[in-house]
């Protein structure tokens, strides 16, 4: 048999594997902070594949067999933790089924599909000697609540990053920059009194000119890939009978942060320009990128895909390094009663990583 022939005899077995594994984990509950059983999965599947590995909580990491401390390593990263199934599911949430070319079940799409993919991926390039790269592999929990104890827990154990592929639904697009999030409890304040005699100073009205500035203001840096900053205020409570001026307001900030700031940039300019106090809720979820000429874009972009900025948050927000989102499926189906993904779109998916990283390794 040639090398070629083995090499795609390789590809094929790890891609039957990838979509055995993909139904194991859709029949078995893995919510946040639940995922305790799907990691044993996939614990079976590196041993399955002899491939040494770590566990540290509910995230399992492994690296490549040639792992060489002298050369950079890439991250190849997904989650294996899901949400909880909503009511206007039609199908068992837990019953992969196959039908239509299509697979359904709860995390098919979000982000199983991924995994799996990036799972076979790394053991097809497991053995190889003389790369230009190390690989570690992370199935990472609590992605779906920007948990502290999935990825980010995980990241001191590794090795230092040189860029990351990070697997997401993107119908392997490569999705170069992705917005980063920051939510502010802010607090106007002003003084109680009775609103028939013209007493106090109105915390609403301190709170709406605030807002006015929060709602007309323009970051001056937009984004080539994800545009501008987006501010959103979207909770506001004040107030606690009808004859009484209200001495305190309070409203919650969403802002969308592109790769244009820091997050610490964003809220000093807010505290600078509004009277209520800023109170961030977390400065965790950062902005992330990775340049358009790096060369595992590039490597994608030689296989047709394009590029583009997603304004949804991933486990890329707790990365220092630069990062790819990119993975199979589509972003419309996570999260949505019956999801499914294409079973083509999981050999695409360990195709088009295998041949992506195939031009940098």
């Amino acid at each position: 048999m040639s090398e070629l022939t083995a090499q795609d005899s390789k590809q094929t077995s790890l891609t039957v594997k990838a979509l055995s594994l993909l139904k194991q984990l859709i029949a078995t509950q893995s919510f946040s902070r639940e995922e305790e059983q799907t990691a044993v999965l996939i614990e079976t599947f590196f041993r399955e594949q002899h491939v040494p590995f770590e566990r540290l909580k509910n995230n399992i990491w492994a690296k490549n067999r040639h792992f060489d401390e002298q050369k950079p390593t890439i991250l190849l990263n997904s989650h294996h933790d899901t949400v909880k199934p909503n009511k206007s599911w039609t199908l068992d949430p837990f019953g992969p089924l196959e039908r239509d070319g299509k697979l359904f079940g709860l995390g098919s799409n979000d982000a199983g599909g991924c995994l799996v993919s990036l799972l076979a991926t790394f053991a097809y390039f497991y053995d190889q000697p003389n790369m230009a790269y190390n690989l570690v592999m992370a199935a990472s929990a609590e992605e779906e609540i920007s948990g502290r104890d999935g990825l980010e827990l995980l990241l001191p154990e590794l090795p230092p990053i040189s860029f990351a592929i990070v697997g997401e639904p993107t119908e392997m697009q490569l999705a170069i920059a992705e917005k980063g999030l920051l939510v502010l409890d802010c607090i106007a304040h002003g003084v109680s009194g009775h609103a028939a005699r013209n007493e106090g100073d109105n915390a609403i009205y301190k709170a709406i000119n605030d807002i006015n500035w929060l709602t007309t203001y323009e970051f001056p840096n937009v984004s080539p890939t994800l545009g501008p900053v987006k501010l959103s205020v979207t909770i506001i409570n004040a107030g606690t009978q009808h004859n009484v001026v209200p001495d305190v307001c309070t409203f919650t900030i969403d802002a969308r942060v592109t790769e244009q700031y820091t997050l610490e940039e964003v809220i000093q300019t807010i505290q600078n320009n509004i009277q209520s106090e800023v109170k961030p809720r977390s400065i965790r979820l950062k902005p992330s990128s990775i340049p358009a000429d790096h060369p595992i874009v590039q490597a994608g972009i030689a296989l047709g895909r394009y590029t583009y900025g997603s304004p949804t948050t991933s486990d890329q927000a707790v990365l220092n390094c630069p990062s790819l989102k990119c993975g199979p499926g589509h972003s419309g189906r996570s999260h949505s009663a019956d999801e499914f993904i294409y079973l083509r779109e999981i050999e695409e998916g360990v195709d088009g990583y295998i041949r992506m990283l195939s031009q940098v390794l």
